[in-house]
């Protein structure tokens, strides 16, 4: 895949192929989406900050499918709704870069209504 578009239509077809759209409501791949992410989540529980930087080659390949996997569903979610994902995220980062200006927060982790 090159690119957000390719796979958005790759999905299409491939969801088609199969008569799935009827299962694929933006609820639907919401929960979808969530339980996808809570398995990345998992391979990660109880690891040690170094473990978690640098997991093995399974792990490694686990958390690539999971990651997929979320991809996947967020992609679709974002077709459904016809939302851009890109340009969706090029605005939250713009707004963001507002909520936590980087002189008031470098090198904290503090929420912005916390200073």
């Amino acid at each position: 895949m090159r690119d957000l578009e390719e796979l958005k239509q790759s999905l299409r077809v491939f969801v088609a192929e199969r008569d799935w759209e009827q299962f694929h409501s933006p609820k639907n791949l919401a929960m979808a989406l969530s339980v996808e992410a809570a398995e990345l989540v998992e391979l990660f529980q109880w690891l040690t900050e170094a473990e978690s930087a640098a997991p093995d080659a399974d792990r490694r390949r686990r958390a690539a499918e999971e990651l997929a996997d979320v991809l996947v569903y967020l992609v679709r979610i974002a077709d459904r709704l016809d939302i851009d994902l890109l340009q969706a995220a090029g605005r939250k980062l713009e707004s963001n870069a507002v909520k936590y200006p980087a002189e008031r927060v470098r090198g904290q982790a503090r929420k912005y209504d916390e200073y």
